[in-house]
């Protein structure tokens, strides 16, 4: 089937089949799936970081806030739980948090290397591409999620009063939420990505950005404690927090429960990310068109 291009006197000026537009599309998708992952092979400190930061939470902080903090019976856990196991969902957002945004970041290193330039002219809508390289990243940051889980099921025979673990069936149900949330923070990173000029930049985006989105959460404490001490204002900025919508979308999913109300914020989120970033990265009307001016 063939799809043909009629011009504005009603002449037919080209023929393209379908079918190529479709295996172009597949074949950016792997060609933007391989550049990634060639990236996250090499660069074996950047993985290896992201998994060492959650990893002395769960063995260092852990240790000495479970007496501090205790967790009561709140949805979705049906009896009292370890501190351990409620941070577990916590530290898998803290993966796709970090990787997930470094990864989009990568592309202000990509424009001032002139990478982004070939990417960007590819016979392909930029907005494909652009989807594509969340969809690399969204997938990696997945399987760095998984490769915690797995250190941590190790932890629970190294150091048994350390360990913590979710159901083994809470594995599989986590697979579409921690993927939703790896899109939504890569989106999110892309995003920044527009205005970000400079990678020497990504510091004040650490401070200003992914910190703020980490600690304003229940990725380390449930919510209603600082409802319990006073703390209102800090209690609905951190509900209006995408992030915390993840990291509950993840909890509830662990345990075989779904989420609606965090789905949908993450499903809005993701789509209004990749939007705003798609319109900055299109040179007619976006954010670039006035970079390359003031340039």
């Amino acid at each position: 089937m063939t799809v043909q291009a009629v011009g504005r006197d009603g002449a037919v000026t080209a023929s393209v089949p379908r079918a190529s537009r479709l295996s172009r599309s597949f074949l950016a998708l792997w060609a933007v799936t391989w550049r990634e992952w060639g990236k996250f092979v090499r660069q074996k400190a950047r993985w290896a970081s992201a998994l060492v930061r959650p990893i002395l939470w769960l063995v260092i902080f852990a240790a000495g806030f479970r007496s501090l903090l205790g967790v009561s019976i709140v949805p979705p856990y049906t009896t009292y739980v370890t501190y351990q196991e409620y941070i577990i969902p916590g530290l898998l957002g803290i993966v796709l948090l970090f990787y997930g945004m470094q990864s989009s970041l990568s592309m202000v290193y990509d424009r001032e290397m002139g990478m982004m330039r070939l990417l960007l002219t590819a016979p392909i809508p930029r907005w494909i591409l652009l989807f594509f390289k969340l969809m690399a990243a969204a997938l990696l940051a997945v399987l760095q999620a998984y490769a915690f889980l797995l250190i941590t099921y190790g932890f629970s025979f190294l150091v048994p009063h350390l360990g913590a673990a979710i159901p083994w069936s809470g594995w599989l149900y986590i697979f579409i939420p921690l993927f939703l949330g790896g899109l939504m923070l890569s989106a999110l990173g892309l995003l920044l990505s527009v205005y970000i000029r400079q990678l020497e930049n990504f510091a004040g985006t650490m401070n200003f950005v992914i910190f703020p989105m980490f600690f304003v959460s229940p990725a380390l404490y449930p919510l209603w404690k600082l409802r319990e001490v006073g703390a209102d204002y800090i209690y609905w900025i951190a509900v209006v927090n995408p992030f915390s919508h993840c990291i509950e979308l993840i909890r509830f999913a662990a345990y075989g429960e779904f989420q609606m109300m965090s789905f949908w914020v993450v499903i809005g989120c993701t789509a209004v990310f990749f939007c705003a970033a798609a319109v900055g990265y299109d040179p007619q009307r976006g954010m670039l068109r006035h970079i390359a001016r003031s340039r």
